[in-house]
């Protein structure tokens, strides 16, 4: 302690009551973690009381805050009292003492060692975690100052921020080995282990609002934390070799790690620079040692910033790169900006870049193999391996197929390959790694599946304000702006980009809702990653070789679909080009451009990969409806199918987002959007047998327990009989009867959205998207969904506004409808004949009922039914006479509606819909009659 003990006395003549006693808890709390001595109880109280009484100062008075956070040995004191604190935590929690100014790495130990450790420690750890909590509060009151650059400049001065990363990789070894492990069986043992994780928790939380105020709009401290927790972080190779790269993404080259290093390096070093008042109170202290004594905590004169001379805040020369310059530091100084190894990786990754900035959009000719294609590539999924006679023998790999890539950079030409990658559906050992199951590559990637949602508030504060534009200073005289700067390191890195998808996923888990602050705050990211032209790159790192849609990017993309709805709005003279000639950066300068890009790569997306692959697991569906193939034989599971439509579901809202802003709207009609949508159609109904009405499955349900429950029979003996044993749990649907409910209503949904007119307009609908669903033979699909499907409710006045608009002000859908009226009128037996056996939906069996022409006004008809039950008595086969009133009830409203109706097109339309309900399919398909359920009513007046 002597040795170590610098200061002179004089040094403390004129500091307050406030300073002197939180001084001496220090210099006590040093000694007593370093063992050198231990305090005993007594102690320990009095210097906790001292300790608890600084913190209520520091929450309650700004003058305490004021003259603490002004006391550079306050600083050195704290950052030595923590520091011995760490190092003691760490030998009784994990076994392994660190030390001062020695970066701890990420230790491997088993979760059954840290258990017992910590049962073992657990009054001195108890006591230790209390006592840092309190700590780190006070450093981090400290930095709520009027003028906060003084404290974070002083703290920045002693490297107290490599005290607070100790704290929080601390806290990550600790709680990612403890939390996933086995509970001890005895309750006092759980007890423990769960309070010591609590308390670990707690200084975690702090540790991550200590740094947030640390950094708040502080560029240099926003570099420096940002390169010890992605690029220096504690489980990364601190020595790379000289082309050594971080893990690729997509097809871009990403940067070299050692010359990413040490750029970033040197921009920290040379942006150095304190204020004024800060710099004054480090002069003085220096002033004021003994210059023969060295002091281990604070920096020796020539390193500190004071009086580090730094033009580059001020030179006005130009930023040029010298690739021959042989001193690196100087390189980097001509440069000015922050890393010229991440400017080279932003301008090859960035979407659009100068190779695919006019890419058209896929086209529609394509989708069929493509499905074709994927449907072969799931069955092989579970296929036997070949025998090695015929290894040599079937389909020829080409050398780049491994490395296919989810943005292709221009369409295809005459033979076009788009089967998706092979390892897409490789269940290898390395999948898993894809959910973070275990320590991932990051200081920050484990803190996501620690916290819950308001601890964790800090850590997304935190990457917010070093990332979003809006909080940050501006450009610099480089025109760089150094948050986007930060933006793209986080995305260049492995750590970035493993906490961006734990981030991701924590939404998920959470089922975090738009009003959530974590919602609010992860959206303003994502906005970020908009405005550094990177989302792209997000959702290729966020990826999972073996879904369709990993959870990450399922959540990545509701965010991209809210801030389409909020932030991402078009311009009212929306242009997404105005200069196609241009120079690339002025485009890609222009949001309008940005968006319009975003877009086209994710339909490209959705066209290339989401559609084939959920309409070919439709199709195998299909065949074993029918039967060709053995459901055991079906390639996944539901657990997959359940991913898949989530997916599904998510990139139809942002489709119906982007429909809904007509500005937007155009884009999907020139990518001819209305093919994939009908194929979806088409894929759904060969999928999945639709659902009748469930009126009785609630009866059934309870008859066939009270069937498959015998009753107790009464006991001979004086004990009371044993309870029955509880009902086996449902069984979950085989995945062949997967049923994607909901999606049907999403498409249309869509496509009522695609063809409604201007806004503004009541008609006529969209002459292009008319025309598109004659030309790809829509109609029938469409009319598919008039009957009823308890997978996919209300589909019927979704369809209903799709053929209003649909007919509106188009001669051939007009023709092509009234053509199927007609013909069905024809093939109709006369009204008043014989009974005909038909189906209801929701009723099971055949009901005999009378057919009337669709000529007759339906009182009449309804009154004829009722004569000619009275005459010939009661022909259903069925008790279920409340259901076919109230389809008969539905049948006469429709025709009220059809005589208030003049135009030719709602006439089309109400008839279509009685069509369908007396069997307007059979006319469309097969000949079957199959009436629509009338009690399926979304709004009394939809139309």
């Amino acid at each position: 302690m002597a040795a170590l003990d610098t200061d002179p006395p004089h040094m403390w003549k004129h500091d307050s009551i406030e300073e002197r006693g939180f001084a001496a808890a220090l210099v006590c709390l040093e000694g007593h973690y370093q063992q050198s001595p231990v305090m005993g109880p007594q102690s320990i109280a009095k210097v906790m009381s001292l300790i608890t009484k600084t913190l209520e100062k520091t929450h309650t008075y700004k003058d305490v805050r004021e003259v603490l956070s002004k006391n550079l040995r306050i600083w050195i004191w704290l950052r030595r009292a923590i520091s011995a604190a760490i190092c003691d935590l760490n030998e009784k929690s994990l076994g392994v003492r660190s030390e001062p100014f020695v970066a701890t790495r990420f230790i491997d130990i088993t979760t059954p060692e840290v258990t017992a450790l910590i049962i073992k420690n657990y009054g001195l750890l108890k006591e230790a975690l209390q006592m840092l909590n309190k700590l780190m509060h006070i450093a981090r009151n400290l930095l709520v100052t009027t003028n906060p650059e003084i404290p974070q400049n002083l703290s920045a001065t002693i490297n107290f921020d490599h005290e607070v990363i100790e704290a929080i990789c601390l806290c990550v070894n600790v709680l990612s080995k403890g939390i996933d492990g086995e509970m001890p069986e005895d309750d006092a043992s759980r007890v423990k282990l769960n309070e010591i994780t609590e308390l670990y928790k707690k200084v975690l939380v702090t540790s991550l609002q200590q740094a947030h105020n640390w950094i708040a709009k502080n560029d240099r401290n926003k570099m420096t934390f940002w390169y010890r927790v992605f690029i220096e972080s504690p489980d990364v190779d601190l020595n790379p070799e000289h082309d050594d790269r971080y893990d690729i993404v997509g097809s871009t080259p990403s940067p070299r790690c050692l010359y990413l290093q040490e750029e970033v390096r040197n921009w920290i070093k040379r942006n150095t620079v304190m204020c004024g008042p800060a710099a004054a109170i480090c002069q003085e202290y220096f002033d004021a040692k003994d210059p023969e004594k060295t002091d281990l905590w604070f920096p020796h004169q020539n390193a500190l910033a004071f009086v580090y001379s730094n033009p580059d805040a001020t030179d006005d020369t130009p930023s040029t790169w010298n690739p021959d310059a042989k001193e690196k530091f100087s390189q980097d100084w001509q440069y000015g900006r922050v890393s010229h190894e991440l400017d080279v990786w932003w301008t090859q990754a960035r979407l659009p870049n100068t190779t695919n900035m006019d890419n058209p959009q896929f086209p529609t000719s394509f989708l069929n193999e493509r499905i074709r294609q994927c449907e072969e590539t799931l069955m092989s999924r579970y296929a036997p391996p070949e025998s090695p006679d015929d290894a040599g023998e079937g389909v020829e790999h080409h050398p780049d197929d491994a490395t296919v890539q989810e943005w292709p950079t221009q369409p295809p030409q005459d033979t076009p390959h788009y089967a998706p990658e092979y390892d897409e559906y490789e269940e290898e050992a390395d999948d898993d790694d894809s959910y973070g199951e275990g320590p991932m590559t990051g200081l920050l990637t484990e803190v996501p599946n620690i916290l819950d949602p308001k601890q964790i508030e800090a850590l997304h504060m935190i990457i917010k304000s070093c990332i979003l534009d809006s909080a940050g200073s501006g450009p610099t005289r480089h025109g760089e702006s150094l948050q986007q700067a930060r933006c793209r390191i986080m995305l260049a890195t492995e750590c970035g980009r493993n906490l961006l998808r734990e981030m991701l996923v924590f939404i998920a888990v959470w089922e975090k809702d738009e009003q959530s602050l974590i919602f609010q705050i992860s959206s303003q990211i994502v906005q970020a990653l908009h405005e550094s032209c990177l989302i792209h790159h997000a959702w290729e790192a966020v990826r999972s070789p073996k879904d369709i849609m990993s959870p990450a990017q399922t959540v990545l993309l509701r965010l991209i679909t809210y801030l389409a709805r909020t932030a991402f709005l078009p311009s009212k003279k929306y242009n997404p080009d105005p200069d196609p000639d241009g120079d690339p950066e002025s485009r890609l300068a222009n949001p309008d451009f940005r968006l319009s890009r975003m877009l086209h790569y994710f339909y490209t997306i959705f066209r290339n990969r989401i559609v084939p692959e959920c309409i070919a697991l439709m199709r195998i569906q299909g065949e074993v409806r029918a039967e060709t193939i053995d459901p055991a034989d079906f390639p996944v599971d539901n657990w997959d199918l359940e991913r898949a439509k989530d997916g599904l579901v998510q990139f139809l809202d942002f489709l119906y987002t982007i429909a809904d802003i007509y500005s937007l709207r155009q884009h999907l009609i020139d990518y001819d959007a209305v093919y994939d949508l009908l194929k979806l159609l088409e894929g759904l109904d060969a999928a999945v047998e639709r659902a009748p009405l469930p009126v009785n499955r609630r009866n059934d349900a309870t008859a066939a327990t009270s069937t498959s429950m015998p009753a107790p029979q009464p006991s001979s003996s004086s004990n009371p009989p044993p309870p029955p044993p509880p009902p086996p749990p449902p069984l979950s649907e085989p995945p062949h009867e997967f049923p994607w409910a909901g999606i049907k209503g999403q498409v249309l949904s869509i496509l009522a959205a695609l063809l409604q007119p201007p806004p503004g307009q009541s008609s006529p609908g969209n002459p292009a998207v008319q025309l598109q669903i004659v030309k790809h033979n829509g109609i029938v699909a469409l009319l598919n969904c008039c009957l009823y499907d308890d997978n996919n409710r209300f589909c019927r006045e979704r369809t209903q506004l799709c053929l209003k608009w649909l007919m509106d002000g188009s001669p051939d859908a007009a023709a092509f409808l009234q053509n199927l009226i007609s013909t069905n009128q024809q093939n109709r037996p006369a009204a008043g004949g014989q009974p005909q056996p038909v189906r209801i939906d929701g009723v099971p069996g055949e009901v005999k009922i009378q057919v009337r022409s669709a000529s007759v006004p339906a009182a009449n008809a309804l009154a004829t039914e009722n004569n000619s039950n009275n005459s010939v008595g009661k022909v259903e086969t069925f008790n279920f006479e409340a259901n076919l009133a109230a389809s008969r009830s539905q049948a006469a409203a429709l025709a009220r509606r059809l005589e208030e109706n003049k135009s030719r097109s709602e006439e089309l339309v109400n008839d279509l819909l009685a069509l369908t309900v007396s069997g307007g399919e059979s006319a469309a398909r097969r000949g079957a009659t199959d009436p629509v359920d009338a009690d399926e009513t979304e709004e009394e007046d939809f139309m």
